[in-house]
């Protein structure tokens, strides 16, 4: 009997709880997972690096139940903002794919202002390029082997300090950046390196790109305090090489203004 009445307890206990689940844990959980939210989704897709527009997002209307904490819930959020991951069309933005200033290998891309150049050369082989191990913000010379056709290796004078903006595979991965990539990314080798150049620097490397036999030989890695040293070097070697035009014309006209008045333009049109 006492078994009997044990099973018997039991079996009511059961039907208690299932009718406690029915009719109280179930609509809740149904009511939770009918709430609807705001969230941020891609509307275009979006690469690394971009920066993201008013028409590359918007606002849908999804439910709230399971999403992340930090999804983006608001366009104003990230319009202005860089991706740091690729997004596609429909793809919910999360905070911990936006950044406030472009990747490490495009931020030059973004503040040139004229005066300097991005540009890329070829890496031909594994050792031309010290092995893989380029970064961004190293300072490297350029190597130029039978310069010119003239038998002699070199270091051409406009390129002894360049600095190296990204190295890119072939895939078009902007690798050694200081940038840390997942464990599951197969690490492929270097195809190019994309140093910031002066106009004049730039024909140069043109030239030797063309030829096909420049190595790059580190100089320098470090602080930027120190970068910007050899930087200024550089310039200086520049300035030396190629004076400006300006500078050509104040020594030209120097010597004949002197205790002179200068004679009015001829298309002036002063009688």
């Amino acid at each position: 009997m006492n078994l009997l009445k044990n099973r018997t307890a039991i079996g009511v206990i059961c039907i208690l709880l299932s009718l406690l689940i029915c009719f109280g844990v179930t609509p809740l959980f149904n009511k939770s997972v009918s709430q609807k939210t705001e969230i941020v989704r891609v509307a275009k897709e979006i690469k690394v690096g971009d920066e993201i527009t008013k028409d590359m997002v918007q606002i849908a209307e999804v439910g709230g139940y399971g999403l992340p904490e930090n999804v983006i819930r608001q366009t104003d959020t990230v319009i202005g903002k860089y991706a740091s991951a690729d997004l596609s069309i429909g793809d919910y933005i999360l905070n911990t794919k936006l950044s406030d200033t472009p990747s490490a290998e495009n931020a030059y891309l973004y503040n040139l202002d004229g005066t300097k150049q991005a540009m890329s050369v070829t890496i031909k082989s594994f050792a031309n390029g010290l092995s893989g191990k380029l970064q961004s913000g190293d300072i490297v010379s350029i190597i130029a082997a039978d310069y010119k056709k003239q038998g002699a290796t070199i270091i051409p004078a406009e390129l002894k300090y360049v600095e190296v903006i990204s190295v890119t595979t072939s895939s078009g991965y902007d690798a050694n950046t200081g940038e840390v990539k997942s464990e599951n990314d197969e690490r492929e080798l270097p195809s190019t390196v994309t140093l910031l150049v002066s106009p004049e620097q730039s024909k140069v490397l043109a030239e030797l790109e063309a030829d096909g036999k420049l190595h790059l030989s580190l100089v320098y890695r470090g602080t930027p305090t120190n970068t910007a040293r050899f930087i200024t070097a550089q310039e200086k070697i520049n300035e030396a090489l190629y004076p400006t035009e300006q500078e050509d014309s104040t020594q030209k006209q120097a010597p004949a203004t002197e205790g002179a008045t200068p004679e009015q333009p001829a298309e002036s049109g002063v009688q």
